[in-house]
């Protein structure tokens, strides 16, 4: 099975997490409706760094979920699809 991803990197200030982390429960549901998977991770030695990741089972799938998302990511046309390994 191929998958395909866009990842978005995001700087959170401490005062504003709160409301990121409302922002993120949306996305995800948003991305779930869209047929999409959505990880958030932050970097351990960097409170506030984040990685976003928008996974769909193909280019098309996930184009058309950003196209359509609520809230716009930074570079919805940089994708990356899995590399098979033998």
């Amino acid at each position: 099975m191929s998958r395909c991803l866009t990842i978005q990197r995001t700087l959170v200030t401490p005062p504003d997490r709160a409301k990121f982390a409302e922002r993120l429960q949306r996305k995800r549901e948003y991305y779930a409706r869209a047929g999409c998977r959505f990880w958030v991770f932050e970097e351990t030695g960097l409170p506030g760094a984040f990685l976003e990741f928008f996974e769909a089972p193909d280019a098309d799938t996930l184009s058309r979920a950003h196209a359509a998302a609520p809230e716009r990511i930074l570079d919805p046309r940089r994708i990356y699809h899995e590399v098979e390994l033998p």
